[in-house]
């Protein structure tokens, strides 16, 4: 079974207005009160985005990729409250909504599973929760991560597989990726699957979960949102948390929330990805961690076998954001990201193929 996964995907903001039903621009952040500010950045670093642009247009490569590679089932981390409330979450830097109406430019992915358990759900608080929830579900995207109590909030997402057999999907949002507490669901109050630490008890509760849904031939994917936007170092307790979920029967431990990819490492022939990247965004323009490439992003596609869970393979396809949109890495380009994601990934390396994406060999 091959697995389509990919880091932060944020449909809001700039990327929301250059859409054909931008919502209010207006922000509160310290430094830009429009939200086409973005844009213009963005135009500024590598020219003029046709406005309005197709849903297609911020995937842009990435869906030739995933059509050439048809993977049995895609998960992306939704990183952005669908709504069209303006109430903002007090006590926070950063607010990401996109429109409702521009629901298309998630769903011409076609993924399989929504993840909404990160520090962005409830930029809107819990009536902008709520009618992400309503909306994702009127599109027919399966979510997972946030609900509207807890049972929902933390129940994994089934996908059908060849053979009937299912992919089970269980998202989490941790403390450390900037999420509040007081975000978590209850069983009376909609909120995230929210883990305030990484502890020996929290991979217990996730794998109860876990075993209460799991059916025998199911394949397993946690994903969790954690840690910090840079740096290559992966915390110890990151490390001790993936390794429990995968002791405990997961298959592919999907990390996100950093704005480049971290370390990948193979645990007990299991994929491990500690931190997948930015994919789709609107921080083109914006300067200050240049040493990072957050610039390029990957496309992950795990092969696991559907018997066992064991990995067989990962090919990372690079990509490029310009001007809004995904398109082909340069040579070098993929050849920065092959030497560090090699020199960063203890246990395993990354090898370049003829046809320009790269491979995990060893673990």
């Amino acid at each position: 079974m091959t697995l389509f996964l990919c880091g932060d995907v944020m449909l809001g903001r700039g990327v929301d207005q250059i859409l054909a039903h931008p919502g209010d621009p207006a922000l509160r952040e310290a430094y830009v009160e429009d939200a086409r500010s973005y844009v213009r950045l963005a135009e500024s670093a590598h020219g003029p985005v046709p406005v309005p642009v197709d849903p297609s247009w911020p995937w842009g490569e990435a869906l030739r990729v995933l059509d050439e590679a048809a993977p049995d089932a895609r998960i992306v981390n939704l990183e952005t409250s669908v709504t069209c409330q303006d109430t903002f979450a007090p006590d926070k830097e950063i607010h990401y909504r996109m429109h409702p109406a521009n629901l298309p430019a998630l769903a011409v992915a076609r993924p399989d599973v929504t993840v909404l358990a990160n520090n962005h759900v409830l930029d809107f608080g819990r009536p902008g929760l709520l009618e992400t929830l309503d909306a994702l579900a009127r599109a027919g995207l399966r979510t997972a991560g946030a609900g509207r109590d807890a049972e929902e909030a933390y129940a994994p997402a089934a996908v059908p597989l060849p053979g009937g057999r299912r992919l089970l999907v269980l998202a989490l949002g941790a403390r450390s990726s900037g999420i509040p507490s007081g975000w978590a669901a209850t069983a009376d109050l909609p909120g995230v699957a929210y883990v305030p630490e990484l502890s020996p008890a929290a991979a217990d509760s996730v794998l109860r979960h876990v075993r209460r849904a799991r059916r025998a031939g199911d394949l397993t994917v946690v994903s969790v949102h954690w840690g910090t936007n840079w740096g290559f170092r992966v915390p110890r307790e990151q490390v001790r948390f993936a390794h429990a979920l995968v002791d405990g029967g997961v298959d592919v431990v999907h990390g996100h929330s950093s704005h480049h990819p971290r370390p990948l490492e193979v645990y007990r022939n299991r994929l491990i990805l500690y931190g997948c990247g930015d994919f789709v965004d609107d921080y083109e323009g914006i300067t200050g961690y240049e040493e990072y490439r957050d610039d390029l992003r990957l496309v992950f596609l795990a092969s696991v076998e559907a018997d066992s869970g064991r990995l067989e393979g990962l090919r990372m396809v690079p990509l490029r954001a310009r001007r809004m949109r995904l398109e082909p890495a340069s040579r070098a380009d993929r050849a920065w990201l092959r030497t560090t994601l090699d020199r960063i990934s203890g246990g395993v390396g990354v090898t370049p193929t003829p046809d320009g994406s790269l491979t995990l060999t060893g673990g």
